[in-house]
């Protein structure tokens, strides 16, 4: 289900980095989250290649990796594990013809894709994929936004997303900066 799924937030980080050769500082990736962004345009695709895996929902997948992921009480958007680590699905505001609400599957505990602000300006972004090394050494293939879409939009979470935490909003804008600095000294490239 890789194609139909974008990293978004801070775990992009972990694909700039790796394609500019730099580490960023550890206090920049700190986060006990990943946002997840669904393409809506592709839910026949998807629907369809998410009834092929064995699996059949999207919990029952993240539960393959890990058996302690629960839906969240009260966030049918969130899965976590049971060390607090979430997965958050977002989609694009509703438009057009676009499904509202829609869950991933039909099993009753499966999560459902919650509309993001601006999301939409993410999901037209042009693509930037990178492989990924983990702490034990996999490897994976990072589907996420290019990195001046990524700055674009932290910056607005920094300045105008209501109800930000003021603590959110810094890190936001320190992101920003990280990759703003790495574009402007040419070690990390937008197009791929």
């Amino acid at each position: 289900l890789q194609p139909h799924f974008t990293v978004v937030g801070t775990h992009a980080l972990y694909a700039y980095e790796a394609a500019a050769g730099v580490r960023i500082v550890e206090r920049a990736l700190a986060t006990q989250d990943v946002d997840l962004l669904w393409d809506a345009r592709k839910r026949v695709q998807f629907v369809t290649d998410l009834a092929r895996t064995e699996a059949g929902s999207i919990l029952r997948m993240l539960q393959q990796v890990d058996r302690s992921f629960q839906r969240k009480e009260d966030q049918a958007e969130t899965a976590v594990n049971d060390r607090g680590f979430e997965v958050d699905f977002l989609r694009r505001m509703q438009e057009q013809d676009d499904p509202h609400p829609f869950r991933f599957s039909n099993d009753e505990d499966d999560l459902w894709p919650v509309q993001a602000r601006r999301a939409g300006l993410l999901t037209q972004a042009p693509p930037f994929r990178y492989p990924v090394i983990a702490t034990d050494g996999s490897m994976a293939m990072m589907n996420t936004i290019a990195p001046t879409a990524f700055v674009e939009f932290k910056l607005w979470l920094a300045s105008s997303a209501p109800n930000r935490p003021e603590l959110k909003r810094r890190r936001d804008r320190s992101q920003a900066e990280i990759v703003q600095a790495m574009l402007d000294a040419g070690i990390l490239i937008d197009e791929q």
